[in-house]
């Protein structure tokens, strides 16, 4: 019997609670102001020198790298600066000084990648982050008491909630405090045991895995290539008056956006918890994709491919999994123009079908490269032995999961339902079944 890989994992589940309070809108308030403060000084203590590094994921650069300050006496002067128009509990102070690194920390990171310009970071919404020396839980009433000031504090309560089942055994982190209501993450450390591992290769239109317990699995994104297809064409029609820089135009293409945006992410999180469900106690992997890299690569191709790519949300679907499993990344380097047989890179890759001239290999591309996937993350060589014996009995064994187009609830497609049967012919396989018989001939 396979033994089962066991890990830990810190889950964090955060869940919000309705609260108003004059109080608490006043203190935010204070908050916004004061972070903005500690921002604009700590921005301007910001020092610049060049640097050769990898920043850019396999480009050495010549690059302007910001130095953030972060010596005792330079934090002992800022806390001491904002402390001077403090109202509230000391604490709060440092809890602003941590925020403000933790932002531009954040910034430096997105600069160094070329992904954010050189401007200083401005805080638009109003919330307060409170630190745990500033909250005091009581489990048993399910009543978190937060201090404002000296000997003035704010009661609020998680109790008769409907997600208070979900949390049982959980720690209550730093809460958030917005003008309406209170964010309360929680965290607990879970044990996952893990039967199988899943390689999961992202295309176009579906997501295919490969599995040596089950075979290749595709799961269908139609449904989500749709819905933005339809909200693309809705937002087109708009356009003309957003040229014109009309009210109306700008508030229709916002209500859009944000349909798009809330529809999506709903399909997005289904997609990923009939995933779940259907493949428990399972390792996912997947390739650490960087679509704004696939996009510049792609730059002197076709329009309309470059907006089929950025079309496609595979990190959304990704961190959705991720909350509700465990997911391993990989290095996609060359998972797509390897031979999953032989290990011969095929410079040339066209059209669904990948052709190896070395050893005659004829398999379908997506099942090529999520075969490579689990290669690269088990850490074997490519084998003649192993495919053979593993992949080959397999490659007819396919699983189809995905959503019905009336966006109901997920669901394994019905004629795949029980043992794993022969799939129907596609229309690739015309194609497939030539090239084997000239390579035969041949």
């Amino acid at each position: 019997m396979q033994n089962r890989l066991s890990l830990i994992r810190e889950d964090v589940k955060a869940h919000s609670v309705k609260f108003e309070d004059e109080r608490v809108k006043e203190l935010i308030t204070w908050y916004k102001i004061t972070l903005q403060k500690a921002i604009d000084e700590i921005w301007n203590n910001i020092t610049w020198k060049y640097d050769f590094k990898n920043y850019r994921k396999g480009k050495y650069v010549k690059v302007k790298v910001p130095i953030i300050p972060k010596t005792r006496e330079f934090k002992k002067q800022l806390r001491d600066k904002l402390m001077k128009d403090n109202p509230y509990a000391s604490h709060w102070v440092d809890a602003v000084i941590r925020t403000a690194y933790s932002i531009i920390e954040s910034w430096r990171k997105r600069y160094v990648k070329g992904k954010a310009k050189k401007k200083k970071p401005i805080v638009k919404r109003r919330f307060a982050r409170c630190k745990i020396s500033l909250m005091k839980v009581d489990y048993e009433r399910r009543i978190i008491r937060i201090t404002l000031k000296p000997r003035e504090y704010i009661e609020v309560s998680f109790d008769k909630q409907w997600f208070n089942k979900r949390i049982e055994d959980w720690k209550v982190c730093e809460v958030i405090l917005k003008d309406d209501r209170i964010i309360i993450p929680f965290k607990k450390e879970n044990r996952y045991e893990m039967d199988m591992e899943i390689a999961w290769d992202c295309n176009e239109l579906t997501i295919d895995g490969f599995s040596p317990q089950i075979g290749f699995i595709h799961v269908d994104l139609r449904p989500l290539i749709t819905k933005r297809i339809i909200y693309q064409k809705k937002r087109s029609k708009i356009y003309s008056l957003m040229r014109k820089k009309t009210k109306k135009g700008r508030k229709l293409w916002k209500k859009y956006r944000r349909k798009e945006r809330n529809v999506c992410r709903d399909i997005e999180r289904k997609i990923a918890v009939e995933i779940v469900r259907t493949f428990p106690n399972t390792l996912h992997v997947f390739e650490e994709l960087d679509k704004e890299k696939m996009i510049r690569k792609n730059n002197n191709k076709s329009k309309n491919l470059r907006k089929r790519i950025a079309r496609v949300s595979w990190i959304n679907i990704m961190k959705e999994i991720e909350n509700r499993a465990i997911v391993k990344y990989v290095d996609p380097y060359l998972t797509s123009k390897t031979c999953s047989r032989c290990g011969f890179v095929v410079k040339d890759l066209r059209g669904q079908v990948f052709v190896c001239p070395n050893c005659n290999l004829v398999i379908d591309r997506q099942k090529n490269a999520s075969i490579n996937i689990y290669l690269k993350m088990k850490g074997f060589s490519h084998s003649y032995e192993w495919w053979e014996r593993i992949v080959k009995p397999l490659l007819n064994h396919e699983l189809w999961v995905g959503l019905p187009r009336s966006r109901q609830r997920p669901m394994i497609c019905s004629p795949m339902k029980g043992e794993l049967r022969l799939m129907k012919s596609k229309p690739f396989m015309e194609e497939f079944s030539q090239i084997s018989t000239n390579l035969h001939e041949g």
